[in-house]
């Protein structure tokens, strides 16, 4: 799926076949803007007050049991609000047929009224899913995105200080591209997905070479369509001034993506570095300290224990 910040009734009834009995093709062009559904049970009462008026309206077994029960006056105002300029779609689950007022309403509005086969509580789960793909907040970093030993990773720095061809390195090396140059990210619930746009899918850049199809050279297990963005590597030139940390144990914060803190790791570029094997090597201890094993925290202990020892 794609990361558009958008969805129209159109795509949505594209995406799961959904079967359209009123409106045109005009009436498709409308927008979701709200990530949720609403099944109106107080709606069908005749309670509007507080409503949410912009989200798609399900229409389940209890909804339709409940309208045989209702007055035609009833109807006609709840239908009528119901469809209003607000309101992007109304689905009906299970293949039920749509009350003929509600039919009628909507046919004189020409707003669209789908159908599902998909049993109730199924629509739901998978429109807001959809929903909150489509409308997942979203932006563009300069960078780079593989997946290494399954961790996306995302490389960042300045022009020129050898991204591509680090990551070219590590998908010679059975790693994975995911972008090149930009990287397209957008934020899912609590977790920050990263793809490339479709203009450059595949490719990569490397200067003095130019474009390389990666799956016409590796393969087309050399890249995948999208991967969670874990943790970024910063390259940044080596400066002999400033003194760099040896033992790994100062942390080197996060970097803030779509409000959301992503660990980062500051790698200096200097010449006969192969950073290539330190990404991978970033990899592992990135692992490893999820698992609760920090190599760095274990060997300061082992310097203060034996510190301990030889002051006693």
């Amino acid at each position: 799926m794609e990361f558009e910040g958008k969805a129209l009734i159109r795509d949505l009834k594209k995406f799961f076949n959904l079967e359209q009995l009123t409106g045109n093709e005009d009436s498709l062009s409308r927008w979701v803007v709200v990530p949720d559904i609403n099944r109106p049970g107080l709606e069908l009462t005749g309670f509007f007050k507080y409503t949410e008026p912009k989200r798609v309206i399900i229409f389940g077994t209890k909804e339709i049991a409940y309208v045989e029960t209702m007055s035609p006056e009833a109807l006609k105002y709840a239908f009528d609000r119901l469809t209003d300029e607000y309101t992007p779609v109304i689905i009906i689950s299970r293949n039920m047929e749509c009350p003929p007022l509600l039919l009628e309403i909507a046919a004189y509005k020409n707003f669209p009224i789908l159908r599902s086969p998909l049993p109730t509580y199924r629509l739901m789960v998978d429109v807001v899913s959809y929903l909150d793909e489509k409308l997942s907040p979203a932006d563009n970093i300069h960078g780079v995105l593989l997946n290494v030993f399954g961790k996306g990773v995302l490389i960042t720095g300045e022009s020129g200080m050898g991204k591509s061809e680090i990551a070219l390195e590590l998908i010679r090396k059975g790693h994975i591209l995911v972008a090149d140059d930009r990287v397209d990210v957008v934020r899912i619930h609590n977790t920050i997905f990263g793809q490339a746009p479709d203009l450059l899918r595949g490719m990569l850049e490397l200067r003095g070479i130019g474009i390389i199809d990666v799956t016409s050279m590796f393969g087309a297990a050399a890249m995948i369509d999208r991967t969670k963005v874990d943790f970024v590597v910063d390259l940044q030139k080596w400066d002999d001034k400033k003194e760099y940390d040896r033992l790994g144990i100062d942390d080197d914060g996060v970097i803030r993506i779509l409000e959301m803190d992503v660990p980062r790791l500051i790698f200096p570029v200097k010449e006969g570095r192969n950073m290539a094997v330190l990404v991978e090597s970033a990899v592992i201890d990135f692992t490893l300290k999820q698992k609760g094993i920090n190599s760095a925290k274990a060997f300061e202990q082992r310097v203060y224990d034996f510190i301990a020892s030889q002051n006693k």
